[in-house]
C-alpha cells in the first residue's frame, strides 16, 4: 500500500499552472473552489448561460465555455457526468496544448476505452472518496476527504513522477492529502467503485432495506414501524461502522442485537448472495455492465426510467415521506 500525505507533495509540480475544471456539479464546484482557495489559477468550463455558469460566477470564479476554458490550460479536470465525457473530450481535444494533463475523478471512460486521449497528454486520476459537498466542507474545516490516485498515460516522458506529481499536487489542492491519497490504477478504481455501488452501497443496501420492509408489512406489522426499523435506524448503524468499523458497532449495540447479528446475519447475506456478487463483479470486469449502461443511454433510457419510477413509487417511500415531514432536523446540517 502506498499512501501519500502533505509531506509527499511536490509544490513545484503545478506552480503557475492554469487549471480548467469542466463541469460545475457536486465534484466540479468543490474542486474549483478548493483549488482557488489553495491559490491556483482556476477557470470553470460550462455551457454559457446555463445553471452551472450562473452558479460559478456567483461563487466568484472565472467562467468560460468548455473549449475556451481548455484552451491553453495546463491541467483539464473532466468533472461532467460519465456519459457526457466522451463528446466533451472530442470537442475540447483540438484546444488542448501539447503535454497538458487530463484529469478524471472516475476511471470509467478511460478504463472502458470510451475516451482515447491524444498520445502527448498526461492522463491521471484523482478520485475523492466522498461526494463533492463533503469534499468542500471538509476542506473549509481544515480537514480533507481521502482520495485515490492513478496514472494511465505519462506522455511527458520524464518518468512516472512527472504525471504523478501533478496529480498529487492537484489532490493536495482540493484537500485530499490531509485525509491521505492512496495509490491505485484506473482499472482498480473503476471496477471496485462500480462494484461497491451495485452490490453494497446503493443496490445492495437499498434492496436489503426494501425487502426487510416488505417482509414486515406482509406479516401484518404497521408500515410506519417497519420503516423505522428497516430504513430510519440504518443511519445509526452506518455511522458507527463509518466511525469505528465492526468493533465500534458491536461496542454500541445491545447484546441481543449482537447475538442476532452474528447468528442470523450470515443467513441473510449468505454464500448464494456472495455468488451473485461474484457474478456482478465479473460483469463489471468484462465490460458487460458498461456496454449495457452505454446502450441504455443511447436508446433513451426507457428501462432505466421504468426501474427508477418503480423504486420511487414503492410504499416505503410514501410512508417515509410522511414520517420524515415530522422530523425537520433530518435536513439540518451539522
Amino acid at each position: 500500500m502506498k499512501l501519500y500525505s502533505q509531506k509527499d507533495v511536490d509544490k513545484k509540480a503545478l506552480r503557475g499552472a492554469r487549471i480548467a475544471v469542466l463541469g460545475y456539479g457536486s465534484q466540479g464546484r468543490a474542486h474549483a473552489l478548493n483549488l482557488k482557495d489553495s491559490g491556483f489559477d482556476v477557470v470553470v468550463g460550462v455551457r454559457k448561460g446555463g445553471p452551472g455558469w450562473k452558479k460559478a460566477k456567483k461563487d466568484g470564479l472565472e467562467v468560460a465555455d468548455p473549449v475556451a476554458a481548455a484552451h491553453g490550460a495546463d491541467l483539464v479536470a473532466m468533472l461532467v457526468p460519465d456519459l457526457a465525457q466522451k463528446s466533451l473530450y472530442e470537442s475540447i481535444e483540438p484546444a488542448l496544448k501539447p503535454g497538458a494533463t487530463l484529469l478524471f475523478a472516475h476511471g470509467f471512460n478511460i478504463h472502458f476505452k470510451q475516451i482515447k486521449p491524444r498520445k502527448d497528454l498526461d492522463v491521471v486520476l484523482i478520485a475523492p472518496k466522498g461526494p463533492g459537498d463533503l469534499v468542500r466542507r471538509q476542506y473549509q474545516q481544515g480537514r480533507g476527504v481521502p482520495c485515490l490516485i492513478a496514472v494511465a498515460q505519462n506522455s511527458t516522458r520524464k518518468g512516472h513522477a512527472k504525471a504523478h506529481a501533478k496529480a498529487l499536487a492537484y489532490a493536495h489542492g482540493i484537500g485530499g492529502t490531509r485525509g491521505g491519497v492512496l495509490e491505485t490504477t484506473f482499472a482498480e478504481e473503476t471496477e471496485t467503485d462500480l462494484f461497491g455501488e451495485q452490490a453494497v452501497l446503493c443496490g445492495g443496501a437499498t434492496e436489503l432495506v426494501v425487502k426487510g420492509f416488505e417482509t414486515l408489512v406482509e406479516a401484518g406489522y404497521q408500515p410506519e414501524v417497519a420503516y423505522y426499523e428497516c430504513l430510519h435506524e440504518l443511519k445509526l448503524i452506518v455511522d458507527l461502522l463509518h466511525e469505528g468499523g465492526l468493533r465500534k458497532m458491536h461496542q454500541f449495540i445491545s447484546e441481543t442485537a449482537k447475538y442476532g447479528d452474528l447468528t442470523r446475519g450470515p443467513r441473510i447475506v449468505n454464500e448464494r448472495v456472495k455468488n451473485e456478487m461474484r457474478k456482478v463483479l465479473k460483469e463489471i470486469q468484462t465490460g458487460k455492465f458498461a456496454r449495457q449502461w452505454i446502450e441504455e443511454n443511447a436508446t433513451g433510457r426507457k428501462n432505466y426510467q421504468k426501474l427508477l419510477k418503480k423504486d420511487i413509487d414503492h410504499q416505503v417511500e410514501k410512508v417515509g415521506e410522511a414520517l420524515r415531514a415530522r422530523m425537520p432536523w433530518l435536513n439540518e446540517r451539522a
